[in-house]
């Protein structure tokens, strides 16, 4: 059997599907070395009814099975993140639905959950007491859900704050009130161009500045950061500044396994989107770092970066498209539909492409499957092989 895929020039190249995917691997308990977070996608329902611009429609069976599938692998799930379409097509109360239920779920199965906590509530410009008020008001929900809570970024601070003032006053006092330590998530503008500038500076030094600022005001109530900056060198000075007993959490899909492997000086837990796709594969290779066989750990993960890379790639916010697609050709879900409608955001070729270096790493548990699902779509482009 074989396929034929377009490349960037939108010619058409054949590709050998492989017949052999990654070994089954059993169930297992937490990983030991490494607190690691996938972050999920959700599974948009094909049959609502939604015209652009509506709230999004989830199918819940679908969504939920897919965060069993995660902490079946003794992965934690970082839900109501970027990765589930937050501000991209998953409104607030989408998002409040999707943490009670993930935080049932969890509950039910013995699965850790951390859940983002945000602003997106607030729909246009507002005032400082109106950002302070809405990240409240998701914190309480997360806390209520019995989940931990990840303090995000904020499109509408970024706006209301004139300066780093108002974001040590604005997390001083969430800080303060968290009934336990939280996460703090530093995004960058490569994940969502509304938040140039977070912390109060377009000058990532004097940026970094200001966010360990807050966080050695509140040690005890900062259980870690996750930094999604796509940049090892400035991760890894930040994770050597951090106060004793406070974590990193790479959020680096690029560079994410020197990260977790770490130096003599440290090392960086995870809490990444690629892990959606890569959680079988990630998995692995965390258990065997919890040998301490690092390189090992490195043999196994470090040829799933190119894949990542891809998958990332500018405009980065559009990595969810793949990550859906992966999902589908792995038998996750029935189908290829985002909400909002992203699956349009990437091209066919950039799609090809994925599935050929998915393929490459034994990620689908059905190859035939995948194979002919890649070439539905493919057909629905009009390639035909």
């Amino acid at each position: 059997m074989s396929i034929r895929l377009p490349d960037a020039e939108g010619r058409l190249r054949t590709h050998e599907p492989r017949t052999d995917p990654l070994p089954v691997l059993p169930a297992g308990g937490p990983l030991a070395s490494r607190t690691v977070f996938a972050a999920a996608h959700v599974v948009a329902d094909p049959r609502a009814d939604v015209s652009p611009g509506e709230p999004a429609a989830v199918d819940w069976d679908a969504t939920l099975a897919f965060r069993r599938h995660l902490w079946s692998y003794g992965l934690g799930v970082a839900e109501a993140m970027d990765t589930s379409q937050r501000g991209m097509g998953l409104d607030w109360a989408g998002a409040a639905e999707l943490i009670r239920r993930s935080a049932a779920e969890a509950g039910a199965v013995g699965g850790r959950i951390a859940c983002g906590v945000g602003t997106d509530q607030l729909t246009g410009p507002a005032t400082l007491p109106e950002v302070r008020a809405a990240y409240e008001e998701q914190l309480a929900l997360v806390e209520e859900s019995g989940a931990q809570p990840v303090l995000m970024a904020s499109r509408a601070l970024a706006r209301a704050a004139t300066g780093p003032e108002e974001y040590l006053d604005v997390y001083g006092h969430l800080l303060r009130q968290a009934a336990g330590p939280v996460i703090l998530h530093w995004l960058g503008p490569m994940f969502d161009p509304a938040l140039v500038g977070y912390w109060g500076s377009d000058d990532l030094d004097a940026a970094t500045e200001v966010f360990l600022e807050v966080i050695a005001a509140h040690p005890d109530k900062v259980d870690g950061v996750k930094v999604s900056l796509l940049d090892a060198r400035r991760e890894t000075g930040l994770r050597r500044r951090l106060p004793d007993g406070v974590r990193c959490y790479t959020g680096d899909d690029f560079n994410y396994p020197e990260l977790i492997e770490g130096d003599e000086r440290g090392f960086s837990h995870a809490l990444l989107g690629v892990f959606d796709p890569l959680a079988p594969l990630a998995a692995r290779a965390v258990r065997v770092l919890d040998t301490g066989d690092t390189k090992g750990f490195r043999e196994l993960l470090d040829p799933t970066v190119e894949l990542a890379r891809h998958l990332f790639e500018p405009p980065t916010r559009y990595y969810k498209t793949g990550v859906v697609l992966l999902a589908w050709l792995a038998g996750h879900q029935e189908h290829f539909a985002m909400v909002g409608g992203l699956q349009s955001a990437r091209s066919l070729p950039h799609l090809a492409r994925a599935y050929e270096l998915a393929d490459g790493l034994g990620l689908f548990p059905d190859p035939q499957r995948a194979e002919a699902r890649m070439k539905t779509l493919l057909a629905l482009y009009g390639v035909t092989s």
